[in-house]
């Protein structure tokens, strides 16, 4: 009994943690700041997106910045991900 309480618990943490840790960018409403449309396809220039960058906090900026050297995150936001080494990812 104690075994199959251990296996359901141990389960239940994993669901629970899996859609928090699936997309940082997703609970970022910072997000649309980097973009110059509401469809978020066109990124803002350099100067825009340094500012957006830098208005984040720190933590933040630690978490995209991790999430970019992800190969597979990397790739679905290639056009921001670009952008966050020249900026010193962050720093």
């Amino acid at each position: 009994m104690r075994r199959q309480l251990v296996c359901v618990a141990a389960l239940a943490i994993s669901f629970g943690a899996s859609p928090a840790s699936a997309d940082p960018f997703s609970d970022l409403a910072a997000l649309p700041t980097f973009y110059t449309d509401a469809t978020m396809k066109t990124m803002k220039p350099m100067a825009g997106f340094k500012k957006a960058w830098f208005a984040l906090s720190k933590h933040d900026r630690v978490k995209m910045t991790k999430a970019c050297n992800d190969p597979a995150m990397g790739k679905r936001h290639a056009q921001f991900c670009a952008n966050v080494p020249a900026l010193g990812g962050a720093d």
